[in-house]
């Protein structure tokens, strides 16, 4: 095995955090839950130890910097010192409006809502995470109904170049999103379902 660098970790992070979403989803214990937060947070402690011996940052700079953007970011619960408030008005909007005005202090540079975004996302998580920048920016129109006739009818009918599938699938999240449900998370269940339709028996050659 090569020697490990942050590129070739990346793909395992990334898994790790996905089995952690599962574990979550899917209603395992405790004890699954705790594993798999143990393995993402080797990640982490893989990386900051590369960092570290390249003498550019540590585990502990890691924690720091992060309690410290926790303390920025969240004024309705800290004091500059550290401690906390002694009480929370706070609205959950006021809270937003203050996350968004702290960030958007730290990185003045950036001129739209939607940078930051990571574009690796998975497109469904890229979609709603827009919406979600542009409705605090208050750049969002009101949801707009979906077509209401079956899905895959619509499809078939009117669909007629990717650019056009690509509407449609914003719409749902649009809609979905309006709705309070996290789309991502829907199609992963869905999958899911399908999957579990088949049983093991089932599969080809078996």
């Amino acid at each position: 095995m090569g020697a490990l660098t942050h590129e070739s970790l990346v793909e395992y992070l990334l898994e790790e955090a996905y089995e952690v979403a599962e574990t979550i989803e899917t209603g395992a214990d405790e004890a699954d839950l705790k594993g798999e937060l143990g393995d993402v947070l080797l990640q982490v402690v893989l990386h900051a130890r590369l960092a570290e011996e390249r003498g550019v940052f540590g585990f502990g700079d890691v924690a720091r910097g992060l309690t410290g953007k926790m303390i920025r970011r969240n004024p309705h619960v800290f004091r500059p010192d550290g401690s906390l408030q002694d009480s929370f008005p706070a609205t959950v909007e006021e809270i937003v409006l203050k996350w968004d005005a702290v960030k958007k202090a730290e990185s003045p540079e950036r001129s739209t809502p939607f940078e930051g975004i990571p574009v690796a996302l998975p497109a469904l998580a890229q979609a709603q995470k827009t919406l979600d920048r542009a409705e605090r920016a208050g750049l969002l129109p009101p949801v707009e109904p979906v077509e209401t006739r079956p899905l895959e009818t619509s499809l078939a009918e009117t669909m007629e170049t990717e650019a056009e599938l690509g509407e449609l699938l914003l719409a749902v999240v649009r809609s979905a999103r309006g709705r309070g449900f996290d789309a991502e998370r829907a199609l992963r269940g869905a999958v899911r379902r399908y999957q579990n339709r088949y049983p093991e028996s089932s599969a080809p050659g078996s």
